[in-house]
C-alpha cells in the first residue's frame, strides 16, 4: 500500500478517535449534569449522608428525612428516572458541617414556625439585636432529628417535644407532631377535589400539629406560635409562581400583595392583574411576596413551561381568623398582622453570595392561641403535575383559574 494513503488513512482513523472521545467526553458530562435533575440521582445522594425514608406508589415516590424534621426532601411523578422536583443544598449536605445561623438543607416541604421577628420571635434571644450576627434558627426545626412515631408504606408519623423561649421571655413548651400521607388518584380527586386522570401526579398530604404541652395558657399579650410551612423548588427562567386572591377595597381589606419584605419587587418580575398574582422564579433576583389571610384563597402554584410540570399548593385556612403572627425583624406595632401565604425568589445578596438559587411556596396557620394540652393542626397539599400539556391546562383553570397559556405569558 502506498505509504503516502497509509499515513492518510492512519490520520484520518486517529481524528475519528479523537473526535469520539470528545463526543463520548460531552455526552458523559452531559448526562451527569442531568441526572442531578433525576428522582434517583438524588434519593441515592442523600442515602449516603443521612438515613431516609420513601414513600412509594406506582411511579409517584417522596423521600422524607427524619434527622431533618421529617422534612420532605424531594419527589418523582415518573419514578426513578423522573423529574426530582425539591431543591436540594449538596453542597452542604456533602460537607458534613453544621452551620452558624441555618442549616438550609433544601427540601420541597418542610416544617418551620412563627414569628421570625419582632417581640415574639423564637429566632432571636431576649435582647438581641434584629441583625443577621444575632439571628439563630432553633434547633428543632433546623438539626435536631424527630421520633419517628409509625410508618407504612404510604405515610409516616413524627413528633418532637420542644421547649423554648420567645424574644419577651415567655417560656414554651410543645410538642410537634408531623404525618405526611401519600395520595393515590381516588384520594386526591376526594380530599381536593382534583381529577388527575390522564397525568402523570405526586401529591402528598401534611398534618402538622402543635400542641401547649406547658401549664399556662398561650396569649396575644405574651406571644403566640403558628406553624409555618416552606417549600423549596428548583428555580428556572421558564418557571413562573401563579397565586389566586381575593378582589376587594384595598382601604377595606388591604392591598392584594406584599412585596416590601426585601425591597420593593419591579413590575417586570412582579404583575398583579384582577384575580391573579404572578411572579417570576427564576432564581435571579432576591424577592418575597405575602399575601394576607383576607386576600389569600389558600391555594397557590407554579408552572414550569421548559419542563411542563405544574405545582400545587393547597392549605386549609379557618375562616373568620385573621390574626397571623408577623415575622419582620423590628419591633411592631401589630404582631398579628402577618401574611397567611408566601413565595420567596432567591437571588445574590450585596456581596455576590446566594444560598441556593431556589424559590419558596410558603404556607402560614393562624396564630395559635392554646390552653394546656390544646392544639392546632395545619393541613397542607402538595401536588406535582407531568404529561400532556392539555390535561395540565384542564388542573390548573380549574384550580388556579387561569390557563397554561397566560401564565406563560403573563410577562411577555
Amino acid at each position: 500500500m502506498n505509504k503516502y494513503l497509509i499515513l492518510l488513512i492512519s490520520s484520518l482513523l486517529l481524528v475519528a478517535c479523537v473526535s469520539r472521545n470528545k463526543g463520548e467526553k460531552e455526552n458523559l458530562e452531559t448526562m451527569i449534569a442531568d441526572s442531578t435533575k433525576q428522582y434517583v440521582y438524588n434519593r441515592d445522594f442523600l442515602a449516603n449522608y443521612v438515613q431516609l425514608i420513601e414513600l412509594k406508589s406506582g411511579k409517584s415516590a417522596i423521600v422524607l428525612i427524619p434527622a431533618w424534621q421529617g422534612r420532605v426532601m424531594t419527589s418523582t411523578t415518573e419514578g426513578d428516572q423522573g423529574y426530582s422536583f425539591g431543591w436540594i443544598n449538596r453542597e452542604l449536605i456533602a460537607s458534613r458541617e453544621i452551620q452558624p445561623h441555618i442549616n438550609a438543607f433544601g427540601g420541597e416541604e418542610r416544617l418551620w414556625l412563627g414569628p421570625e421577628g419582632g417581640q415574639f420571635s423564637i429566632f432571636f434571644k431576649k435582647g438581641a439585636s434584629f441583625v443577621y450576627d444575632e439571628w439563630q434558627t432553633p434547633a428543632f426545626i433546623d438539626t435536631a432529628p424527630y421520633d419517628v412515631i409509625n410508618q407504612t408504606d404510604s405515610s409516616v408519623s413524627l413528633a418532637c417535644d420542644v421547649e423554648t423561649e420567645n424574644y419577651s421571655g415567655t417560656l414554651l413548651n410543645f410538642k410537634l407532631e408531623r404525618n405526611v400521607v401519600l395520595l393515590n388518584a381516588d384520594e386526591i380527586k376526594n380530599q381536593t377535589g382534583i381529577d388527575v386522570t390522564g397525568s402523570n401526579c405526586v401529591a402528598y398530604r401534611s398534618d402538622n400539629k402543635i400542641t401547649n404541652t406547658g401549664e399556662k395558657s398561650w396569649s396575644k399579650e405574651t406571644g403566640l406560635l403558628s406553624v409555618w410551612m416552606l417549600g423549596m423548588f428548583n428555580p428556572s427562567p421558564a418557571v413562573i409562581v401563579v397565586i389566586p386572591y381575593k378582589p376587594g377595597d384595598e382601604k377595606i381589606i388591604g392591598p392584594p400583595v406584599n412585596d416590601n419584605y426585601f425591597g420593593k419587587i419591579p413590575a417586570d418580575r412582579l404583575k398583579v392583574t384582577d384575580n391573579h398574582i404572578y411572579f417570576k422564579a427564576d432564581g435571579k433576583r432576591r424577592g418575597k411576596i405575602g399575601l394576607s389571610p383576607l386576600r389569600t384563597t389558600g391555594t397557590l402554584g407554579s408552572y414550569d413551561f421548559e419542563n411542563n410540570a405544574l405545582t400545587l399548593l393547597i392549605c386549609c385556612l379557618p375562616d373568620g381568623i385573621t390574626d397571623y403572627v408577623n415575622s419582620s425583624w423590628q419591633i411592631q406595632e401589630d404582631p398579628f398582622s402577618g401574611d397567611a401565604v408566601n413565595s420567596y425568589n432567591d437571588g445574590p445578596l450585596e456581596d455576590g453570595s446566594q444560598m441556593g438559587p431556589f424559590y419558596e411556596l410558603e404556607t402560614s396557620s393562624p396564630a395559635a392561641t392554646l390552653d394546656p394540652k390544646e392544639s392546632l393542626t395545619h393541613v397542607q397539599y402538595t401536588l406535582h403535575l407531568t404529561g400532556k400539556r392539555e390535561d395540565l391546562d384542564k388542573i390548573a383553570v380549574s384550580i388556579l383559574g387561569v390557563s397554561l397559556d397566560e401564565i406563560e405569558d403573563s410577562f411577555r
